[in-house]
């Protein structure tokens, strides 16, 4: 394995990251502290405590997961896109780099920034509320591993995408909702019996409660349960990927 082309690519997609600073840090940053002051204010002040936790320090797990999920599908559609975009990739394509080094360089770089902004975030939520992590090295865990599979997922839909506005589609209008709708600002035992069984078909309320287990030990769905739905979309993900180079589905394109 060539780790300078890994590198190259690693360090050319992390350097956009700092010429990008308000947009790739501060406004998620931002974004996501209104969602503090908006939610704390008006539900906190009606739900005082979900499951004996205070619903401030609830809610920290699933915004922090509501931005890791957009933003590693973010990261890595478009750093893999923009190349397609401007003719690049066939530069890429031709170079003596493997296919597995340069999903490694785009989805470890995605990644990175991804955990990167994840971190700022929980450090942000102490300035509003009590937060504490009774798993750490779990919570860290689950926060690289949820980062490299939607990353992953992101560099699929920066292949299949063919315009600009198809690489938002997914990450706006089908990963927010459901992450939205995925037990992140409220416990899927409050819902009734049918919306509760219909909320299990959505798998963003395995990781949600995955990662909310780290900190609270409590999860109204079991570990495990969480643990294998992630790494199904994992070997989900890294199928689609091996196909599409197999195939160079669009790459050429």
């Amino acid at each position: 394995m060539n780790i300078y082309a890994i590198r190259a690519i690693y360090c050319f997609e992390m350097a956009r990251t700092w010429r990008t600073l308000m947009q790739s840090v501060v406004s998620p940053v931002i974004s996501t502290s209104l969602y503090f002051i908006v939610f704390g204010t008006t539900i906190g002040s009606r739900i005082q405590y979900v499951n004996g936790i205070s619903y401030g320090a609830f809610i920290v797990p699933g915004l922090i997961m509501l931005s890791l999920l957009t933003q590693s599908i973010s990261n890595a559609s478009f750093g893999i896109y923009f190349p397609r975009f401007t003719g690049t990739i066939y530069e890429l394509l031709s170079a003596p780099v493997s296919y597995i080094e340069i999903v490694i360089g785009y989805v470890g770089a995605a990644s990175t920034k991804s955990v990167m902004l994840g971190l700022i975030i929980l450090a942000t939520a102490h300035l509003f509320v009590p937060v504490q992590i009774n798993h750490p090295g779990f919570m860290l865990l689950f926060l690289l591993l949820t980062a490299f599979t939607f990353a992953l997922f992101g560099f699929i839909i920066g292949v299949w995408a063919d315009n600009f506005e198809k690489l938002q589609f997914v990450p706006l209008l089908i990963i927010t909702p459901l992450t939205f709708l995925g037990g992140s600002f409220y416990s899927i035992d409050m819902l009734p019996a049918f919306w509760r069984t219909v909320a299990l078909f959505n798998p963003v309320v395995y990781l949600v409660n995955g990662f909310r287990w780290s900190f609270q030990a409590e999860t109204q769905v079991n570990i495990r349960i969480c643990l294998g739905v992630t790494f199904s979309c994992l070997a989900l993900f890294i199928g689609i990927v091996a196909w599409i180079f197999k195939t160079g589905y669009r790459l050429k394109s």
